[in-house]
């Protein structure tokens, strides 16, 4: 079934008058990016007293803006023969190392094809009490991060393992290859997260943000690149990614946040970041595991590559 159609209504206050229409929704951060907001207006949606609208629409103080978005039409996610790595499996876990290009979630533009596709395809229905729309997927990987990924086989199971990722009882660890040294050979990162003011795909640094903080380690170190372990305390959207950014190292080949910077010196076409491991207490058993991710394929390479440029090489960090 459809979902219920919703409406939004904001009051134009003094310090929003001359604002474009489509930058002031925007910036109500609910109704998606401003190609979406465009495409909300361009479609009549949107509506600003009795005026005709058009993205660069410019409010005046006390107008009031009302947009009535349309029901969402779910889309039926087939199953799909994909191939999964299992690190571990039981009754009632099952661990994968995540490929980088696996989209996670059906979302518009990757209905089709997604870690739910694939799951949908191994199990043919979900089990009892798991939603067919995320088929137990405890948590999540950016679509081109590899890595350890948990799926729960029970409900009873999803919840415990929810519960343990909300009150931060599981440990993660991230390694990642990033641009420069960093000067200190261990680190914490404190600073909020929020979404981007401008870029609405991407999240910064931001003082209103949510509270976030990453331990790091510099395992190896090369004259350009780094290899870094990370630790996130806390499990924002591209965490470790802003972070790593913040700290002037962004991870290599990242196309949100390390723009501009060449990663053909290393070989690498998606950003260099892997799940390497998760420990976490099992939702049954109550026992304590660790589950690791081997490196995949480009990762592995790109570390290889740089470790017999001797010349570059200044060792390992212990």
């Amino acid at each position: 079934m459809a979902g219920e159609p919703q409406q939004f209504e904001w009051l134009v206050g003094a310090e929003a008058a001359g604002m474009r229409l489509d930058r002031f929704l925007t910036q109500r951060e609910v109704l998606g990016t401003r190609s979406q907001v465009h495409h909300l207006i361009a479609d009549g949606y949107v509506s600003v007293g009795n005026r005709a609208v058009k993205p660069g629409t410019m409010l005046r103080a006390g107008e009031h803006v009302v947009v009535r978005r349309p029901a969402p039409q779910p889309a039926r996610v087939a199953p799909a023969p994909i191939a999964l790595d299992v690190l571990y499996e039981d009754e009632w876990l099952l661990a994968i190392n995540k490929p980088a290009g696996l989209v996670v979630h059906p979302a518009p533009g990757h209905w089709q094809g997604t870690l739910v596709s694939a799951l949908l395809h191994r199990w043919s229905t979900p089990p009892p009490g798991i939603d067919p729309a995320r088929m137990g997927i405890v948590h999540r990987l950016d679509k081109d991060t590899s890595g350890v990924l948990l799926i729960a086989k029970t409900a009873a199971s999803l919840a415990a393992l929810a519960r343990q990722f909300h009150d931060r009882e599981t440990a993660k660890e991230y390694l990642a290859l990033v641009w420069g040294v960093p000067r200190q050979r261990r680190g914490t990162i404190d600073q909020p997260i929020g979404r981007h003011p401008v870029h609405r795909q991407r999240m910064a640094v931001r003082s209103r943000g949510r509270a976030s903080v990453t331990r790091y380690e510099v395992v190896e170190r090369w004259e350009q690149v780094a290899l870094v372990r990370a630790y996130p305390e806390t499990g924002r959207t591209h965490q470790i990614r802003v972070h790593l950014a913040a700290l002037g190292h962004p991870v290599v080949a990242d196309p949100l946040y390390a723009r501009g910077r060449k990663s053909r010196a290393v070989g690498l076409t998606r950003q260099a970041l892997h799940a390497e491991a998760i420990r976490f207490r099992h939702p049954t058993t109550a026992e304590m595991l660790r589950i690791a991710a081997p490196l995949a394929a480009d990762f592995a390479a790109a570390l290889t590559a740089l470790r017999v440029r001797s010349l570059d090489f200044t060792g390992v960090i212990h």
